[in-house]
Parts: structure tokens; sequence; C-alpha cells
């Protein structure tokens, strides 16, 4: 291969000399430019490989051994169900997609290898109609979940939307079978408020319906999210009593929660008010208690876990920052930590590794197929005799 260095931005290939057996032609016309995907030359068994290569080697800087059997999924092509869309209003028209690598533009989306086909349907249909807001100045966004009831659409715009742009939301709301759009000021703290409903929104989450908040958290797949839960499922002890009790900390809108209550008692904390009012919705008649609890100021202290069977987190990409310490330093023997960041997970394991947890189980997710994402499910623990470093 031959290269050619770029100011800023590393080096880019010119000629491939001799390809690797791992190479593929890019499905898609639109890369490299579009920020979507960045491993589209990529056979996807090269690509899985690559990203258990990610988290297997966050899990060793952070202290563990790896176990024997590593476990893999990965979504198909054509499966995502959400997007984040950027929105910009020029005098050519408006465009509508993702940002370029390391740039600002906008790739206008005119196809999509990984979305879900009743979205990437929307997503072709909406400069026109964007064209013909008043409320969209210069720029937006919009975020769309596909949800069991139909797409779901949040907008947002930088400016307050007319009387006469609802009216036009509402006809692309009825064209597209659309149940609910909402609406909020791009950047601003507004709660979202309904643009048009058209029927009853609803999603499913372990069985039970729910009605998740405008541009609610979901994870990408379904297969993803089926890997997720299974894998978490597998990782708790293999005897929970009747009075167990698992605590979940960044427990959404209830992805995880709702099939853990099957099996245990569940305390749930969420620091979202909309993510805990869907939550609470699904409670009812469950083993599935509650809390909002803002676990980036207010973490729970190593106290709060006391008698706990097993201790479930799924934090944002950022990771979990103090509440490990806490949890390190709590009396729990079976922590599992979903990850969507490698870089995080280093972080926040180590603290666990310290405290004499053991990597138990390991599942690698590539439910973001294509992109640089490695989600990954680490069940870590502590044998019984195990003691905590002092200052763990």
């Amino acid at each position: 291969m031959l290269a050619r260095a770029l100011p800023g931005r590393g080096a880019v290939a010119e000629r491939i000399l001799t390809p690797s057996v791992d190479r593929a032609d890019p499905p898609c016309p639109l890369f490299p430019r579009c920020g979507g995907c960045v491993v589209q030359h990529m056979t996807p068994p090269a690509a899985l490989a690559w990203k258990t290569g990610l988290v297997t080697t966050a899990l060793q800087l952070a202290g563990f051994t790896l176990p024997s059997d590593i476990g893999h999924t990965q979504s198909p092509p054509a499966a995502r169900r959400r997007i984040d869309l950027a929105i910009r209003r020029a005098p050519g028209g408006t465009a509508v997609g993702l940002h370029g690598r390391g740039a600002e533009d906008i790739v206008p989306m005119t196809v999509c290898a990984v979305l879900h086909p009743a979205l990437l349907q929307l997503v072709l249909a909406l400069p026109s109609v964007l064209n013909r807001l008043q409320g969209l100045r210069r720029a937006g966004s919009a975020k769309i979940n596909l949800l069991d009831s139909g797409p779901d659409v949040l907008l947002s715009t930088d400016a307050p939307l007319q009387a006469r742009d609802r009216g036009i939301l509402a006809e692309f709301a009825e064209r597209h079978a659309i149940p609910r759009i909402c609406w909020q000021p791009e950047g601003g703290p507004a709660l979202p408020e309904p643009v048009c409903q058209r029927g009853p929104v609803s999603h499913q989450l372990g069985g039970i319906a729910v009605v998740p908040p405008p541009g609610a958290f979901l994870q990408a797949t379904r297969e993803g999210e089926a890997a997720i839960v299974d894998a978490v499922l597998a990782g708790l002890p293999d005897r929970l009593p009747g009075a167990a009790r698992v605590i979940e900390v960044y427990a959404g809108c209830g992805t995880i929660g709702v099939p853990l209550s099957e099996r245990a008692r569940v305390v749930a904390y969420e620091g979202d008010a909309a993510a805990v009012a869907c939550l609470a919705s699904a409670a009812g008649g469950r083993r599935l208690q509650v809390a909002r609890r803002d676990l980036g100021r207010q973490p729970l202290l190593a106290r709060d876990f006391a008698g706990a069977a097993a201790v479930v987190l799924d934090p944002p990409h950022a990771g979990a920052g103090l509440q490990m310490r806490e949890l390190a330093a709590a009396d729990v023997r079976t922590v599992i930590y979903a990850s969507c960041n490698p870089a995080a997970l280093a972080r926040d394991a180590a603290p666990l590794a310290r405290a004499g947890f053991a990597l138990d189980r390991l599942t690698v997710i590539d439910q973001f197929l294509w992109s640089a994402r490695a989600e990954s499910v680490s069940v870590f623990k502590r044998p019984p005799s195990g003691r905590r470093r002092p200052g763990a």
C-alpha cells in the first residue's frame, strides 16, 4: 500500500499494491466521505476480530486475564433502527445526513447500508419537507427511532415552528405513517413538545409495552439488544433465591431492567426524568423498583450495594466515573458491565481488578456495523475468600 500524509489527519491510502484477504469493496458509495462508517473496507469477520481486539486489550490494560471462551455477535446490514441526523440549510437546498469524517460539512444521505429501509425512506423524504419550514433558518437536527408502533421523530430547529410548519409536518406524518413527531429548539434545554400524534406510541421491552419518550435511547439493532440482554442474564449467579436483589445503574428505559425482573427483584437507578417515567410505567406488577438519581453527581455509595446478589450497569459513552470506586469498595461478588467504549471500560474496570475481581465471561457485540464502535458485556466475579486491597 502506498500512503500519503495529510496535515492533522494522519495518512490516506493512494494505491493498494497487494490487497489483504480481509479487504472488501465498500458497499456504500458515500464511503469514506460519510462519517458514519469507517471500516467498510474490511470484511465483517475482520471488523469483528478488530473490535474484539479493542475490547480485550482494554480489559488486559485494566489488569484482567481473559477467559478462554469469548462470545461474539454481529448485527446484519440494514438493521439499524435509530439515527441522529444533522440538518443544514443552504442556498441549494437542505442537506440531511451525517457529518463528514473530520469535518463540519454534512454529507447528504442518499443511500445507507446499515439503516433499516423504513428509516432510510424517511431520511430521503426529509429534505423536501424541511425546505418548506419557516422554523428552520440555518441548522437543526433530527432523531428518529423505529419503534414497534412505527417511526418516532424528534426534530430540532434553530427557530420556533410556525402554525404552517406544524401543518406541513402533520401531512408528512400522515403520508409516511408516523405515529408521533415532536419538536424542541436546537441546542436548548426545553422539553420536547408534540407537533402531531396520529396514533399510540409503544415499544416492547422484555415483553412489556412502554411509551418511550421522544428521542429515547434504544439499542441500535434488535439483534444487538438481544445479545446484550442474553449476555447480562447469563452472567447472573447460577442460584438466585426468591428474595435476591439485583441493582441496576444507568437503567435507561428498561432494556435490561425489565428482563432482569423476571429473574430477581431489581432496583433500577436512572437520572433522566423521561426515561424514569417510561421505566416506571413498565414496573407495575413486576419485581422492579425505579429510582431517579443523577449518578454522575451523586453516585451510589458502597453501603447502598449491601446485600445485592449482583450489580448491572450500562453507563454512557464516557463511562461510570466515580461510581466504580464505590462499587469496587462494596461487598458485591458479581458485577456485569455493558460497555459501548473500550477506553472507558479500561478505566472503569481497573478498580474492580484492584479489588480482587476476575473476568469470568466476555461477549463482544458488533451492532454498529462498519463503525469504530465496539460494545461488550463483561462479567466480573469476586470469590468469597477475595479481599479488597487497602484503598481500592
